[in-house]
């Protein structure tokens, strides 16, 4: 099974830069519930961990996250909400855990939620966004085609004062967008001691281990697995990918 948010770094550009000084701020842009922790979970706990105040913003309401044609999906939704605000919580966040509840498969990027994605940016004020990067190859779910580009919308949007006048907020210009699920990786976060909090992060997320992580053990495997490949790019034991974006 290919792992979701930092896929095997196949062809990919070489290392421009490693380590960002930690952000004051740091906003983490997700589909769903848990993409945000398969994504950067790593990089937001280090972060977390010497000051940095890790928000999150989560676009659909994780609900077509079963393969039970009989659940309960109301439960579902409320279940993958209380497990996305212990996620944050085992990574050391201490920002928003924010729902915008798009029905899950069915996000667009369209300019209304770009707007939405743009007012969380102009109130958050973070100093780097991470999200999915949106011009992957090949992929195949929509939603997270979709976050990407409403990831990357929104911040043209948030930094320019003409856009969205409606929010009543000051415009906001981060510094540093990180892309997780990059063909052309080119920036590496070194995240060694760091594994432990990224798998307690996506162990919160119990309603999708029948889904997504599967047998736990070889889950676990299969992660440091993957955090050690990217770190021997960087010379150091565990890493995570992205493209770096900046300046913004």
């Amino acid at each position: 099974m290919e792992l979701p948010g930092q896929p095997a770094l196949n062809g990919t550009a070489a290392v421009a830069s490693q380590d960002l000084p930690t952000p004051g701020r740091a906003l983490a842009i997700g589909a769903h519930p848990d993409d945000v922790e398969f994504g950067c979970g790593a990089t937001l706990a280090k972060w977390a961990a010497t000051g940095c105040v890790v928000h999150h913003l989560v676009l659909t309401d994780g609900s077509k996250g079963t393969w039970d044609p009989h659940a309960d999906i109301g439960g579902l939704v409320a279940t993958r909400q209380d497990e996305q605000r212990e996620a944050a919580r085992r990574l050391g966040a201490t920002g928003e855990v924010v729902f915008l509840g798009e029905t899950d498969g069915e996000l667009e990027s369209g300019l209304a939620l770009r707007g939405k994605v743009a007012y969380w940016i102009r109130v958050l004020q973070p100093d780097v966004v991470l999200g999915h990067d949106p011009w992957r190859r090949y992929r195949l779910h929509p939603d997270h085609r979709h976050a990407g580009f409403l990831t990357v919308d929104g911040i043209v949007a948030a930094r320019d004062p003409h856009f969205f006048r409606d929010h009543a907020v000051a415009h906001h210009r981060p510094d540093a967008l990180l892309l997780w699920e990059a063909d052309v990786a080119d920036h590496l976060e070194d995240v060694t001691g760091f594994e432990d909090a990224k798998l307690a992060a996506l162990e919160a997320h119990a309603s999708q281990w029948e889904t997504t992580l599967g047998e736990l053990e070889a889950f676990r495997t299969r992660i440091r697995e993957r955090l050690a490949e990217h770190g021997r790019r960087a010379g150091v034991a565990a890493a995570e990918a992205f493209k770096a974006v900046r300046p913004l």
